[in-house]
């Protein structure tokens, strides 16, 4: 037990600096392409930080942990948004782009819906049981390829229009470095977080999906919190945004997509109504925050954490 303490700590250490030097990475390797930040925290961000959700999806469904997989996805989407874009808000209110909430939002608040959609078998279309199957990942994953559509439109939009230029502190090839160094770090702090998070947890007696719902998928988003704090702070409010969107997407179509997709259908059975309702909820107050003000205040970020206290309050009771 001493030991895996030890590692805890040591894997937070890897994570808060990788953290810091991919943020620095990413925001030159944007300027350093002309490209807007936005589009950065949609991609490189967003999908790096995602990587450790994805690693430990494929490795639990390939050992047959079918509660692992949906709480590591459904549960860091809940995360991303109540936990980690509240606390960015607390820290520093943020303003949200015309674009995002005419867009992006809207992406991520349909997905979270239709992941919902396809887990209610047995209310929507008189099913034996709840399945997500290999052709409902297939229908996630066409979803991604929209989104890679839209990015790629996006991109060149940029292009086009000429993102303000800013002088990069870095050259193309040292902020590369910087993000490749800090996502290896994030990786592998992260690692050592689940890994001993989960020793831990099993060691005092915790069943499977409370595991799932909060070591795991606190311990895969941790590179997603880490990233958006330093961010905040710095005031890098598109990663901010750009991350939490593109991480809830990339969870629900591909650490969720690919897995069942290769390895066969799983059955939401051990869950909760409340945990797919927060699903979709999350998602909803999100959309609902950023549309009123076009802005997410300080109150609204500590209304998103006080949700998120009461529904893994709820969690853990249970």
């Amino acid at each position: 037990m001493f030991l895996n303490i030890l590692l805890l700590i040591v894997g937070f250490v890897l994570l808060i600096k990788g953290a810091d030097v991919f943020v620095d990475g990413a925001s030159n390797t944007a300027q350093n392409f002309k490209v807007s930040k936005m589009l950065i925290g949609l991609t490189i961000i967003a999908f790096g930080t995602s990587a450790p959700e994805l690693a430990v999806s494929i490795s639990a469904l390939a050992s047959g942990s079918t509660d692992m997989v949906l709480g590591n996805v459904i549960g860091s989407c809940i995360l991303n948004i109540l936990l980690i874009l509240g606390a960015a808000a607390v820290i520093r209110p943020i303003k949200i782009k015309a674009n995002t909430v005419r867009k992006e939002l809207p992406l991520c608040m349909l997905l979270s819906t239709l992941l919902a959609v396809l887990f209610l078998d047995v209310a929507l279309m008189s099913g034996t049981e709840n399945v997500f199957s290999r052709s409902d990942a297939i229908v996630v994953l066409l979803f991604f390829l929209v989104f890679l559509y839209y990015l790629i439109t996006l991109a060149r939009h940029n292009k086009e229009n000429k993102v303000k230029e800013e002088k990069p502190e870095m050259k193309l090839g040292k902020s590369l470095l910087f993000v490749l160094l800090g996502l290896a770090g994030i990786i592998i702090g992260s690692e050592m977080v689940v890994q001993n998070c989960t020793a831990i947890a099993t060691a005092i007696g915790w069943s499977e999906r409370l595991i799932s719902l909060t070591v795991i998928a606190f311990g895969t988003s941790l590179p997603e919190l880490v990233t958006t704090v330093v961010a905040a702070r710095r005031g890098e409010q598109d990663l901010v945004v750009g991350n939490i969107i593109g991480s809830n997407i990339f969870n629900i179509c591909i650490v969720l997509g690919v897995p069942v997709a290769l390895f066969g259908s799983v059955s939401p059975e051990s869950f909760q109504m409340i945990d797919i309702i927060m699903l979709v909820a999350s998602a909803v107050l999100l959309f609902i925050f950023a549309t009123t003000r076009k802005k997410i205040t300080r109150a609204e970020g500590i209304a998103m954490l006080v949700t998120f206290v009461a529904y893994y309050g709820i969690v853990i009771l249970s």
